[in-house]
């Protein structure tokens, strides 16, 4: 049985839940690639893509024992989230060590933007996940400032994948929680007034 009774605040806790948990299978999808390609071609990498994707893989674990009390199931085409994940970890990981952290700092970028809106839209009404999603954040942090620090040159071909990722990222987001993220502004807006 669901932890909560309003049924707007169920559906948006359970958008939240699903779209977090397969973002962070996605990531895990990215690093894993990336990992595959730095062994041969970029191991002075390893270290930062197998601590983050560590990060990653607990993100997902936590987000997914959290379904279940509230109600919620995975995301019916996580094998997509999975499938982009690979394809983008992939194609950044044989571009060089520069589009690796421009895709992380893009990636992170954006969710660290949909995570606080989390944290806005969740308040006090649901701790346990409100912890989850700060503790997730915060790793998320640190994963964007080292990447951010790593990268070597942003230029025009470094700013568009950043673009693209980046949009990529928000445009998946909105679509996986069938525009929550649109619905919980409102509700504050209300709350506001």
């Amino acid at each position: 049985m669901p932890l909560f009774r309003e049924p707007s605040f169920s559906r948006t806790v359970s958008r939240i839940l699903r779209v977090n948990h397969a973002g962070e299978y996605g990531a895990v999808r990215i690093y894993g690639a990336q990992i595959a390609v730095a062994r041969r071609l970029r191991p002075s990498l390893l270290p930062f893509l197998e601590e983050t994707i560590a990060h990653e893989r607990r993100h997902a674990a936590l987000f997914r024992e959290l379904m279940w009390p509230r109600g919620t199931r995975p995301c019916c085409v996580l094998p997509l989230w999975g499938l982009g994940g690979t394809a983008l970890g992939l194609f950044t990981a044989l571009a060089g060590t520069n589009a690796i952290m421009v895709c992380t700092e893009a990636v992170e970028r954006a969710v660290h933007a949909h995570l606080n809106a989390q944290l806005v839209f969740l308040g006090v009404r649901d701790p346990v996940l409100s912890d989850a999603v700060r503790a997730v954040r915060d790793e998320e942090a640190g994963h964007h400032g080292h990447a951010h620090a790593a990268r070597t040159a942003f230029g025009p071909a470094a700013r568009l994948l950043d673009a693209f990722i980046a949009g990529t990222t928000t445009v998946l987001i909105w679509c996986s929680t069938y525009g929550a993220l649109s619905r919980m502004r409102r509700k504050l807006d209300q709350l506001d007034q």
